[in-house]
């Protein structure tokens, strides 16, 4: 609430004074009140207190990040006329375009002597190029994100804790290139060197992601390499514009990118895969919570992607207890813990939103669909038969189930529908996990390889160049001109309308298909 409407202090007063005084009531209420009503109350007073209570504090703490984020001493530089000198290190791995780069540097020290650790976005040339943990000087003017007509990049910044961009700055740097502000190159190396675990952990990631990168380049030719790129280490920063518009206008974008949607449904898939195999419901848990953790990790630890993860790897557990209510608590609860670790998430991160009513689609909409779908189930088959059967059906309401509850979302959000999306998803997604698996083999053993063109990399991408010949199919074959619709303006209002109207649908239809013979 406190993210869209602005709540006075007086009125988060009163949701406290109300919470407590409800819940006193509900506790000071027992078993030997003489009032009836009371007595039938108790649970709903109890339950209404802490409703208020959490209402409460979740503005609390939203506003507790607005002060933070006003207070920012590094905010406070933005847009002024005069250039400003910043020292710090770059923290993350650089976002390389086709001419540029962007690069996140957290700033050890403000002008005026003021420690801080605040970040500021840079965008500077292609060349010469950055690494992590270079430690930069940046000469130049901060400024604001810039506000767009159908996106606020402000918000989008603001959520990842960056509040301030420079643009083309003058950038000196310590980072092996100059010994000017250092005795001997020894203190020079120190400077550089991981100061702990993680640093070192992610410095080794990264470089092994770009030799993952140049064995991809090297055993596939385009456009497989831009879409094995993607889907593999989630970047399509290099793919061409012409490429991007085909893949968006067939709803097949989100397999190319660290999406909180395409985690859900791709680990859904891969349980689904291994029960089918043959594997115990633990065990498909299991494997399917290491391959959703490897591919975050393959792609480098991108913070969406460790929200999607998160919430992938709880919605897997939840799929693992079994129960429809149990499991939509569960997720209700790591939404809540989410956002109170970054309130922001909840208007301006579409990743979130996205793997939130993926999961929760997948566990009340998944079920009716599947009671729809009853072919092969009472026909005199061999085992086999049955369980590609089931496996389909699964890889249907699956992809179903997540597309209906995400539809509005995205109409809202990337203003164009697709109108043949859940088709080529359903034509595509079955075969995703193979191409990632196979993809990276390829790619992996192409970086030891020492023969010719990749060696070993190169006769094992053959699996993965013919299924992503296939991507590559579907996608020629539906990108047409009335394939995606454009939503310039898509009300609210209509995204409340719609999840009413579902969740309506949804509660009959669950009281429909309730077994007749409990009385239902």
């Amino acid at each position: 609430m406190q993210s869209a409407i602005k709540i006075p202090h007086i009125f988060l007063w009163g949701f406290l004074i109300l919470a407590i005084i409800t819940i006193f009531i509900s506790l000071a209420i027992t078993m030997k009140s003489h009032s009836v009503i009371l007595q039938n109350n108790r649970m709903t007073f109890f339950i209404a207190g802490f409703c208020l209570l959490f209402l409460a504090l979740g503005i609390l703490r939203i506003q507790i990040t607005e002060f933070n984020i006003a207070n920012d001493n590094l905010r406070k530089l933005n847009d002024l006329p005069q250039k400003i000198i910043l020292q710090g290190k770059i923290i993350s791995e650089p976002d390389i375009r086709e001419n540029s780069q962007r690069i996140e540097v957290e700033i050890n020290q403000l002008p005026d002597g003021q420690k801080t650790d605040s970040v500021v976005l840079v965008t500077t040339g292609r060349y010469p190029e950055y690494n992590y943990l270079d430690r930069i000087k940046i000469t130049g003017q901060l400024k604001t994100p810039i506000e767009f007509e159908n996106f606020s990049y402000k918000n989008y910044l603001m959520k990842e804790g960056i509040y301030s961009v420079a643009d083309f700055p003058k950038i000196e740097t310590s980072g092996g290139r100059t010994l000017a502000d250092f005795n001997d190159s020894y203190s020079l190396y120190e400077s550089l060197k991981p100061k702990n675990a993680p640093e070192f952990a992610y410095s080794k990631l990264l470089i092994f992601k770009e030799e993952l990168k140049k064995s991809i380049n090297i055993n596939f030719a385009p456009p497989h390499n831009f879409i094995l790129e993607g889907i593999i280490l989630g970047n399509d920063k290099n793919m061409p514009k012409e490429l991007k518009e085909k893949m968006n206008a067939t709803g097949l974008s989100h397999l190319t990118a660290i999406s909180g949607s395409n985690i859900v449904i791709l680990s859904n898939i891969m349980l689904a895969f291994l029960l089918f195999l043959g594997f115990w419901r633990g065990q498909a848990f299991w494997v399917s919570v290491t391959f959703i953790w490897l591919y975050i990790l393959i792609a480098g630890f991108p913070a969406s992607g460790v929200r999607a993860g998160i919430m992938g790897m709880i919605f897997l557990f939840t799929a693992k207890v079994g129960r429809q209510n149990t499991s939509s608590r569960i997720i209700i609860l790591a939404g809540a813990i989410m956002l109170l670790q970054n309130p922001l998430l909840l208007l301006y991160d579409a990743g979130f939103q996205l793997s939130f009513l993926a999961s929760m689609g997948i566990i009340h909409l998944k079920p009716i669909i599947d009671s729809f779908l009853q072919f092969g189930k009472n026909m005199d088959l061999k085992p086999e038969i049955k369980k590609r059967i089931k496996n389909f059906r699964d890889i249907f309401s699956i992809t179903v189930s997540a597309q209906i509850f995400t539809l509005p979302l995205i109409a809202y959000s990337f203003k164009n529908i697709s109108l043949i999306a859940l088709f080529t998803n359903l034509l595509i997604i079955p075969i995703v996990n193979f191409i990632m698996v196979a993809g990276f083999l390829s790619a992996f053993l192409g970086i030891f390889s020492v023969l010719p063109a990749g060696g070993l990399g190169f006769i094992f991408s053959l699996p993965a160049w013919i299924s992503l010949s296939y991507f590559m199919k579907v996608v020629d074959i539906f990108y047409q001109p009335w394939a995606v619709v454009a939503v310039e303006n898509f009300p609210f209002i209509w995204i409340l309308a719609y999840y009413l109207a579902l969740a309506f649908a949804i509660k009959h239809l669950n009281k429909y298909l309730q077994p007749k013979f409990l009385g239902f």
